[in-house]
């Protein structure tokens, strides 16, 4: 006897339209699935799992992109802001692979064959091989930034859980649709023997996903009386999403974000002149191309003083708006902003004392050519000396002839970028890259009275996970969003965590038990069904052949 073609509809036909880019009229006998469509269909819920990852990296990374975007400036010459970008593609990746994915657990519902059409399958495989090339590139050039992913497990796994939870929930109806099949036909799929597999294999990813908060360790799990105080903010380069970095406009946002460390870089003009710069060469934040238009690659370094005071240093954050995100400037910011020049070590130490702040600054060698290439660091101490401000102002991090700096200006603060920089001495300052939080002691450096900062710090849920693990101060480019916080994103009581884990486990293992159970009853039920109407035609056929 012919069979049912399952829910097929004119909902269904246009589900098979979507899915297979053909509009075809409803069978009479269900159509089987082929062995090739179901790899097609393994292929796109690995697409899906793929972007959906990559949707997570590229959420994680917007922490960094800011390097990203230097990188391809130095490398293109043309600046760029590739946030909005990045997320917009990885934004259309997920939907695409997961409204595809929809389509193809509707139509399995509704009994109707995955027919994947030609242009799917080429945007399939496009899809896999961009987010390859998107995670082989990001192993290559920033291998750092696997850390970050690992660190920033910290801050989602109790959010992955629920979300895995809630996956596995809404997967159960198509899994114990496709294991019931096997008792009433042959299953268009796979045989019984994989399906079983496929079953057990269900099965206990969902237990596995039931167990992950066993290997779940969170600073943020914890009592709100055990909160630390709210680390310090160090303006990276200044307050770079309110002016141009390196500017005394930027230093003066800084000091009215709340932050009590101005963060810079410093070389030595080719005269002698300490300077602020970030860049070795000036194209990117100032306008040397129009000034000097022959010397644009030209290192930082080997302009004299009376050439980098001719060169504009503000313009260019108004053309560029480095950072994507950051508020409008008012009329009057815009015209500071356009008037910024380079500033010399000697007039921002000067300024800060006034508005007191202090100054942490990382000395960039010149080239080897340079006048000062083997005296640059006692060029740049006789600059901080001579401007006559506290030395307790000046958090010193270069490790170059340190014992020679410490002799000169005992009072001057040693900041060290590793535990073990300086072997004479405990260090009592330490600035290290945020990822390097996992390998770090906090409260036993905390007992040795040593501060930690890490560096660099842009977004909120990095910020409270920092701020949990109990650090003393964080070098930002957005000191004044991290200003207005006041509290962590989250913060979980254990036994608070404890209970969320237990009623989103038990609430989903009574939703696949229901699950399979209603499933269970509906095979039986169809089964009887068709018996029952086969012996009814039977004895109908009996009767007309008498």
């Amino acid at each position: 006897m012919a069979k049912s073609p399952g829910c097929c509809s004119v909902w269904a036909r246009c589900l098979h339209c979507l899915y297979s880019c053909h509009w075809r009229k409803c069978p009479k006998e269900r159509m089987p699935t082929s062995k090739c469509d179901c790899i097609w269909f393994g292929l796109l819920f690995l697409t899906f799992l793929l972007s959906l990852g990559w949707l997570y990296i590229g959420l994680i990374l917007l922490n960094d992109l800011h390097n990203f975007n230097e990188f391809l400036f130095n490398h293109w010459g043309h600046w760029m802001d590739w946030s909005l970008a990045f997320l917009l593609v990885i934004s259309l990746l997920v939907t695409y692979a997961s409204l595809l994915l929809l389509l193809a657990l509707l139509l399995r519902l509704c009994g109707q064959p995955l027919r994947l059409h030609s242009v799917h399958k080429v945007l399939l495989l496009f899809i896999m091989l961009l987010v390859a090339a998107g995670l082989v590139g990001l192993d290559i050039q920033w291998q750092q930034e696997w850390r970050s992913l690992r660190l920033s497990l910290q801050a989602t796994a109790p959010f992955l859980h629920i979300g895995a939870v809630a996956g596995i929930t809404l997967l159960a109806w198509p899994v114990a649709d496709t294991f019931y099949r096997i008792h009433r036909r042959a299953c268009p799929l796979l045989p019984a023997g994989p399906k079983i597999l496929l079953l057990f294999l269900f099965f206990g990813i969902a237990l596995a996903s039931y167990l992950a908060p066993l290997c779940i360790s969170s600073p943020c799990i914890m009592e709100p009386r055990d909160l630390p105080p709210k680390p310090g903010l160090v303006g990276h380069r200044g307050a770079p999403m309110l002016a141009p970095e390196n500017t005394l406009m930027s230093l003066r946002k800084t000091a009215e974000c709340g932050a009590a460390v101005f963060e810079t870089d410093v070389m030595v003009s080719s005269d002698g002149i300490p300077f602020l710069m970030h860049d070795e060469h000036l194209s990117r934040t100032t306008d040397v191309a129009s000034v000097f238009p022959t010397r644009i690659t030209t290192h930082s370094s080997d302009f004299s003083w009376a050439e980098l005071k001719r060169l504009n240093a503000g313009a260019w954050f108004l053309e560029r708006r480095p950072f994507w995100g950051a508020k409008q400037l008012s009329g009057t910011d815009r015209k500071e902003a356009e008037n910024q020049t380079v500033p010399t070590l000697e007039e921002l130490l000067k300024e800060a004392a006034v508005l007191n702040i202090s100054i942490m600054f990382d000395l960039r060698r010149p080239p080897p050519n340079h006048t000062y290439h083997d005296t640059f660091v006692n060029q740049t101490l006789e600059t901080v000396l001579s401007a006559r401000v506290p030395q307790d102002m000046v958090l010193w991090l270069p490790d170059e002839d340190r014992a020679k700096v410490q002799q000169r200006a005992p009072k001057m603060r040693q900041i060290y970028g590793q535990q073990g920089g300086n072997r004479t001495e405990r260090p009592q300052y330490l600035n290290l890259p945020y990822q390097d939080l996992p390998l770090l002691d906090i409260k036993a450096l905390h007992q040795d009275n040593v501060s930690v900062n890490l560096f660099v710090v842009n977004k909120p849920w990095l910020f409270s996970l920092l701020w949990c693990a109990g650090v003393d101060s964080v070098t930002t480019n957005d000191c004044q969003l991290l200003q207005q916080m006041h509290y962590p994103v989250w913060l979980i009581p254990p036994q608070t965590y404890l209970m969320m884990w237990i009623v989103t486990d038990c609430v989903s293992t009574l939703l696949l038990l229901w699950t399979f159970l209603l499933q269970g009853r509906c095979a039986k039920e169809k089964e009887r069904t068709g018996l029952e109407t086969a012996v009814l035609l039977t004895r109908i056929n009996n009767f007309l052949m008498e």
